[in-house]
This record gives structure tokens, sequence and C-alpha cells, in this order.
């Protein structure tokens, strides 16, 4: 019985996933650039584990983040034009509370400074919201809150996957569990036919 045409290339891609298993993980990890790499660049020691950049930077971001998304959060919940924008709003301040107090005993354990006020462009974002009413108020909000979420929880997923620091990876778990919710809190505004107020 002949072979089938096809079977030479199946031969060939499954040699080529071996050896691509087969290649040593370990001389990726040491390269520059990595994930690897950036947890350990400017570490120091601590009684949980070496504090690096990387670790240092995302416990800033998270402070920042609740600097401007707990107001905005508040504020929707007075401004909402419908009933799912007012629960996003309560669900966003209740989470970014809580991650408040969790991002600030965190800091002053690792003795960490943290910001206390938000930056310019946060602000922005908050001269924004407050300048938007009625039906305009809802896509600013949403959209505003979904981008920088989205790219906070992106920021916590890494340093949970790559952090040596254990108050830090308790903090990324609850940072990408939370804002998983926030999430998809807001995407429920942008859903067609989603309650409108009649206050």
């Amino acid at each position: 019985m002949r072979p089938h045409p096809g079977t030479g290339l199946v031969v060939v891609a499954l040699t080529a996933t071996l050896a691509a298993l087969v290649f040593p993980v370990w001389s990726y990890g040491d390269r520059a650039g990595t994930g690897a790499a950036r947890s350990a660049a400017g570490a120091v020691p601590t009684r949980w584990g070496p504090l690096s950049t990387a670790d240092r930077d995302f416990v800033v971001r998270v402070r920042l983040a609740g600097l401007w998304a707990l107001p905005a959060a508040q504020q929707a919940t007075g401004r909402a034009p419908s009933r799912v924008t007012e629960a996003a709003g309560r669900h966003l301040a209740d989470d970014h509370t809580y991650l408040g107090v969790r991002v600030r005993d965190v800091a002053a354990r690792l003795r960490m400074p943290l910001p206390s006020q938000p930056t310019e462009e946060q602000r922005g974002w908050l001269e924004r919201l407050t300048e938007a009413h009625g039906p305009a108020y809802e896509p600013v909000f949403a959209g505003l809150l979904r981008r920088a979420h989205g790219g906070l929880f992106s920021a916590a997923a890494e340093v949970r996957a790559t952090t040596r620091n254990t108050l830090v990876r308790a903090l990324a778990d609850d940072t990408v569990r939370l804002l998983l919710g926030d999430l998809t809190a807001l995407e429920a505004i942008a859903a067609p036919g989603h309650a409108v107020s009649t206050s």
C-alpha cells in the first residue's frame, strides 16, 4: 500500500513540534526582555520575596487606577441614564474601594510610597466624564473605563505570572479577579436593549 501524499507533511510537522518542545526552555528565560528578566530587574529583597521594578510599577498602577476610577464610578451611580450603568458604577465603586484598601496595605508592608493624586491623563478622563450628560454619558463612561481596566488587567496577569513576591502576587490575584467582573459590568452597558431608567 502506498503512503498517502499528505503523510510526509504530517511527519515533518510532528518533527518540528517535537523539536520545539525539546528546545531548552531555560535559555529563553534568561534572555533580556523576557518576563523572567523583567521580573528580576532592579529587585530588592523583602520578607515576602524579591520586589522587582515591575512589581513596584504594578502596585503604583493599582493605586493610580483607584484614584480616578473610584470617583468616576461614584459619579456614575448618580448621573447614569440607565439602570445598567448605575449598577456598573456601584460594582466598580465597591471593587475599587476594596482594591484601594488592599494596595495601601501592600505598599505599607513593602515600605513603598504611593501617589495621592491621579495622573494628568486620568484627570482629563474625569473632566470628560463631568462634561458628558444624558445619553452621551454612557459611551464615555464605558469606553474610558473599559480601556483603562483592560490595560490594568493585562498588567496584573503578567505580574501574577512573573513576580516572586507573595504580597504582590496576592494583590495581582485580587486585581485580576475584580477587574474581570468590572469589565463584564462595563460590557453590559454596550449590550443592545439594556434596561433604561424610567426616573
